[in-house]
């Protein structure tokens, strides 16, 4: 029999997130070493879901608020080797590439400032992770106006010159 669950990630209006599957124990230290390294400034919360042993649900950061929800989404989501991150100051193309370096990654789920929820398929093992929506569907395709915008904003906030 299998169950599948929909969470809905629980994070402020003007944070980013990241969920992934790691494994290993020092997962939690290395994601943690990772965010701190990737973005100056960056403030975050980390939780990483024990698959073996305990099956505790480890967790790091660099902000207690922050460090809090990654635990209470971490908990909501239960799937064992299931990392989840929530951070501020930085944006997920600035974690994104020190995250997939960590030997212990071996998927990023979602990386996003959207709302997210989470599919969550439980087994009479344990659970795991099918899949994420990140954000809204679509409404269309891009006008040339559109497009405009899109540059725009890119040189705007200093990701294209």
């Amino acid at each position: 029999m299998v169950d599948i669950k929909s969470v809905d990630i629980k994070k402020d209006a003007e944070s980013q997130v990241v969920i992934g599957h790691a494994g290993f124990i020092k997962s939690v230290e290395d994601i943690y070493e990772a965010l701190v390294g990737s973005a100056p400034g960056i403030r975050f919360g980390l939780a990483f879901i024990e698959a073996s042993g305990p099956c505790l649900i480890r967790s790091e950061g660099n902000d207690s608020h922050l460090k809090e929800l990654a635990e209470r989404n971490a908990t909501a989501i239960g799937a064992g080797h299931t990392f989840i991150a929530i951070f501020n100051n930085a944006y997920p193309i600035n974690v994104n590439n020190a995250l997939k370096a960590v030997p212990e990654v071996v998927r990023i789920y979602c990386s996003t400032a959207n709302p997210v929820q989470v599919l969550v398929a439980g087994t009479s093992q344990g659970a795991g992770i099918v899949g994420v929506v990140d954000g809204s569907s679509a409404k269309g395709t891009e006008s040339d106006d559109d497009r405009s915008k899109r540059k725009k904003l890119l040189r705007d906030i200093g990701y294209k010159m």
